[in-house]
């Protein structure tokens, strides 16, 4: 288990270049397993749950080639679908969440997908009803075995089919997107989920050869095709880790210049946090946060009711920021409600904010309010741990804005999210040593 220790309370100066987006990466790479043909992506990035992913690819016996940092071939010409049944898998498959998502392209290609029940984040319950019933909608048969919490699908073909999801599931949608390019006949998906790293898989699959219309809306018609080819894919930037940048620049009020941030994907990410009072700067594709010398002020709505701020489908405020929106509230002026509609575990984290001197009000497992307490007030160092990556990434933020020395452990948290996070904060000035 890492641990970080922070010295806090000194304002940082400098350029990031965000790393590439771990959602995207987590659904793009499980293409490769639709095809026989080498499939070149690139602006990986290097983190744990990618790489756990990588490593599982490579087990199932994808060929993978690395051409530099974040730069990788895959050729799944040889698949060992024996892998899906040994015990080295169950225990691989359970340890990554994202691996929910090889299922669908080996359904599509093999007849047949596996998966131990996945694990990831403490942040509440994260079924997986939309992703089997859209293998069933086209046409598989599932089991699950109970004693070992084994999931299986198998088709000999699958048949297109409508289908109207029960909830905009990102990995659900990208899971049954997959599985029907290489179904016979037409798929219909409606409310599906429609975010930008949804739209980089339909347009990387299309670029293979498959037929998606309607990128973009909640509304998917794929027409299935025989076979995939390779392609050439470029992963977007990380919008949740633009969002922790500007967090990170208000809070410890400091200039910082986000570099190619792809601003036509980030949706209304700068909106929220302008929302909060804080200065945000287009200059071409980056982002500027100047020093807030001065604080920021959280605007209340028209009729001088207070701020809230909730999470939402696409294009609504992504639940992955609102961990970092909560903690710059508390240094902003004025008091704004917090909204966790989607897991109702994330907001636990809090007890650790107050400890270190915020005034935060949980008022149950979904909502908090947050009195700002204007820089009058200084957070203090404490000891913590990280339950999960959005929540550990947001005490290292407070940790750097506070007075004194913090120390995080469990801190392979925020590894399983953020490329070396500690190296990119000492290039801008920050007191952070990792202790192992």
């Amino acid at each position: 288990m890492g641990t970080f220790k922070i010295e806090g309370g000194a304002p940082l100066k400098g350029d990031v270049v965000p790393q590439g987006a771990k959602n995207e990466a987590l659904q793009v790479l499980n293409t490769v397993l639709l095809t026989s043909e080498k499939v070149t992506i690139t602006n990986i990035p290097d983190i744990i749950d990618v790489n756990k992913l990588i490593t599982l690819l490579s087990n199932l016996g994808v060929k993978i080639q690395k051409l530099a940092h974040g730069s990788y071939t895959f050729q799944a010409d040889e698949v060992n679908l024996a892998y899906l049944e040994s015990d080295a898998f169950k225990k691989e498959g359970a340890g990554l969440r994202g691996s929910i998502m090889i299922v669908g392209p080996l359904l599509a290609r093999f007849g047949k997908g596996y998966i131990p029940k996945p694990g990831g984040d403490k942040i509440g319950r994260r079924r997986l009803d939309t992703h089997f019933e859209g293998f069933i909608n086209l046409g598989a048969k599932f089991r699950y075995n109970e004693e070992e919490h084994f999931y299986g699908v198998e088709a000999e073909r699958l048949k297109g089919a409508y289908m109207l999801l029960d909830e905009a599931s990102v990995t659900g949608t990208a899971n049954i997107v997959m599985a029907a390019v290489l179904a016979e006949g037409k798929t219909t998906i409606y409310n599906a989920a429609c975010e930008p790293y949804l739209q980089q898989l339909c347009k990387m699959l299309n670029s293979m050869g498959a037929k998606i219309t309607g990128v973009g809306s909640n509304l998917l018609e794929i027409e299935g095709v025989e076979t995939l080819g390779g392609c050439e894919h470029r992963i977007l930037p990380d919008m949740i880790e633009i969002g922790s940048w500007i967090g990170l620049a208000a809070m410890t009020r400091s200039e910082i210049t986000i570099k190619d941030v792809s601003w036509e994907n980030l949706g209304v990410i700068p909106n929220v946090f302008r929302k909060l009072g804080i200065t945000l700067e287009r200059r071409g594709d980056d982002i500027y946060i100047p020093a807030h010398k001065d604080g920021y002020e959280i605007q209340s709505y028209i009729d001088g009711s207070i701020l809230t701020i909730a999470d939402a489908p696409w294009p609504g405020f992504t639940p992955d920021l609102l961990s970092i929106v909560l903690v710059v509230a508390t240094q902003a002026r004025g008091s704004v409600l917090i909204h966790q509609k989607m897991f109702e575990s994330r907001l636990f984290f809090v007890d650790r904010l107050i400890d270190m001197g915020a005034q935060i009000i949980l008022c149950d497992p979904h909502r908090a309010t947050v009195i700002g307490l204007d820089f009058k007030s200084q957070l203090k160092g404490i000891l913590m741990s990280s339950p999960d990556i959005r929540a550990g990434i947001s005490m290292l933020i407070a940790a750097l804005s506070a007075k004194g020395t913090s120390t995080i452990q469990n801190s392979d948290q925020i590894d399983r999210g953020y490329e070396r996070i500690d190296e990119r904060l000492r290039a801008l000035g920050a007191k952070i040593t990792r202790l192992d």
